[in-house]
C-alpha cells in the first residue's frame, strides 16, 4: 500500500516541477511579473492547468493516502486492495495528463470518476474489514 502512495508523492513532485518552470517561463517571455506570485492571486495562462491540477491532487488523494494508511496498519491491505490503490494512482495520472494538456472534459471527467469509484472501492473493503474483524 506504501508504493502506490509513493508512485502518487512523485506525481506532486513533478507537477510542483512543471508548474515552477512554467512560471519562470511566463516571467522570462514577459507574460508575468515574479511580484504576482507573492500572494499568487493571477496566474498566468502558460501555468494556470498546472496550478489547478495540483491544488486537484490535494482534494481526493488526502482520502486515498488515509485509506491507504488505514489498511496497511489494520493489515486489512491484499492483492485487491494493492491493484485498487495502483489503478487509483494510475487514473491520478492519466487525469493529470488530459488536464495540463488538452484539459477536455469529456475525457477528464470519466478518469475523474474512474478513480473517485476506486477510492471508494478501497474505503468499502476498510470497512467491511473492520465490521468482519
Amino acid at each position: 500500500m506504501i508504493w502506490p502512495m509513493i508512485a502518487h508523492a512523485f506525481l506532486v513532485f513533478g507537477l510542483y516541477y512543471l508548474l515552477s518552470s512554467r512560471r519562470i517561463d511566463a516571467v522570462h517571455a514577459g507574460t508575468a511579473k515574479a511580484e504576482q506570485f507573492k500572494e499568487n492571486r493571477d496566474e498566468p495562462l502558460e501555468s494556470l492547468l498546472i496550478h489547478n491540477n495540483l491544488k486537484n491532487q490535494f482534494e481526493l488523494p488526502l482520502l486515498f493516502h488515509v485509506v491507504c494508511l488505514a489498511l496497511y496498519l489494520t493489515t486489512a491491505d491484499n492483492v485487491v486492495t494493492a491493484f485498487l490503490a495502483w489503478a487509483f494512482v494510475l487514473s491520478r495520472y492519466v487525469h493529470s495528463y488530459v488536464h495540463i494538456t488538452s484539459n477536455r472534459l469529456r475525457h477528464r471527467r470519466p478518469i475523474w470518476i474512474t478513480g473517485f469509484f476506486l477510492l471508494i472501492a478501497l474505503w468499502i473493503w476498510l470497512g467491511v474489514w473492520l465490521a468482519l474483524g
